[in-house]
């Protein structure tokens, strides 16, 4: 069986990275470009500053704050005409896992056509994207490096996963910088999301040795420095651990794929509009929990990479201590301790399962389940037990 390994062609990490887009772009032949990003970084400012990096390199760019959380199918077809309207060459999306996938579903519509429905599945696309960079502000999703594109669905509430090599941006940066105003929840949320790539990525059933040495070392770094950036966001020593940490994490879910606490989450997101960082966190040890059987191993792995000490310890007792140090990060860093927080509805699990199971994440999940179990995770994950 052949193994794919999927990576952007660029990637350019640390402080200051952001100053290189302008000659970046111009080795792509884009000379007029769309920034796609949402309102508060276009309020803050830091869209200006790209644009003005750009000018530099007498790049015309016009900003499209379209980008909502979550981004939606009628966020995508809006960017579409701005792009369209403004006569674009490129697109830099700026921002986190919303910007980027946003930017990533109008460059697949505008460069082949149709509705963004048309390419949820596995590489639907028939034609190259127009030239795409992305700039990182946050340290989690690694959507900047992906061929991932998350799309909800306005009209059915659901979460369209999009999985195609072609919308895999030409160049990822990743500026810590940029990272240094996440306030401590979005720091939590989106390290947590990170951690559940990771965790994911190397209990999947399509792991292999490139991606069990990314995943691992991601996980390593996140539990270490995660509560870190969370406490002190100015700390740019953990800031540029995370955003490396988030960018390994990436690696191994790109080709490993993920599992069940992404199928979940998905349709959290979608029928909530939650945050999708905090819906992983809240659903991670309660899925791995389910799928310790599925490879015991793995997850002694995973707690020694927590730093935990596992030599007197069953695999079984092992496997139960990863676990214990998920919940436990989770308290320190302040992710709320249960679905019933977020406003979640036990009467919607059942649609929300059946819809689980449909989603492309769930198909490398180490073991399969059946709606009714999936249930009971969703149960479980409500209650907080």
């Amino acid at each position: 069986m052949s193994t794919y390994y999927f990576l952007p062609t660029r990637n350019i990490f640390g402080e200051g990275a952001v100053n290189e887009v302008g000659h970046l772009m111009l080795s792509l032949d884009a000379h007029s470009v769309m920034i796609v990003t949402d309102k508060f970084l276009a309020k803050s400012g830091m869209a200006d500053q790209v644009v003005a990096i750009l000018a530099k390199s007498n790049i015309k760019a016009v900003i499209f704050d379209g980008a909502e959380p979550n981004p939606t199918d009628k966020n995508v077809e809006a960017g579409v005409d701005f792009f369209k309207h403004h006569d674009c060459e490129g697109i830099i999306s700026l921002g986190g896992g919303s910007s980027h996938d946003c930017a990533k579903g109008i460059a697949l519509v505008a460069s082949n056509g149709g509705r963004i429905h048309d390419y949820e599945g596995i590489d639907k696309a028939t034609k190259d994207i127009m030239p795409l960079l992305a700039i990182n502000t946050t340290a989690g999703t690694a959507s900047e490096i992906t061929r991932f594109c998350i799309i909800t669905d306005t009209s059915h509430h659901v979460k369209m996963a999009i999985v195609d090599w072609r919308v895999t941006p030409k160049v990822a940066v990743n500026d810590p910088e940029l990272m240094k105003g996440m306030p401590p929840s979005l720091t939590a949320a989106t390290g947590m999301d990170a951690l559940t790539h990771a965790i994911e990525a190397y209990v999947s059933s399509a792991a292999n040795p490139l991606t069990d040495a990314a995943a691992l070392k991601a996980i390593e770094m996140i539990y270490r420095y995660l509560p870190k950036a969370v406490a002190n966001g100015d700390y740019m020593h953990a800031r540029d651990k995370m955003a490396y940490a988030q960018y390994l994490a990436g690696i191994a879910f790109n080709n490993a794929s993920l599992g069940y606490v992404h199928a979940m989450a998905h349709q959290l997101g979608g029928y909530y509009n939650l945050p999708h960082g905090v819906c992983n966190a809240i659903l991670l040890p309660y899925v791995e929990e389910f799928n310790i059987i599925g490879n015991m191993n793995r997850f002694r792995d995973i707690a020694e990479a927590m730093g935990i000490n596992t030599a007197n310890m069953t695999t079984t007792a092992a496997a139960q201590a990863c676990i214990d140090a998920i919940k436990l990060i989770n308290r320190q860093i302040g992710i709320p301790a249960n679905l019933r927080e977020l406003g979640v509805k036990p009467e919607d699990f059942e649609v929300m399962a059946q819809n689980a199971q449909k989603d492309v994440c769930c198909l490398t999940n180490p073991r399969k389940a059946t709606t009714a179990q999936v249930i009971e995770i969703y149960r479980r994950a409500y209650e907080g037990e």
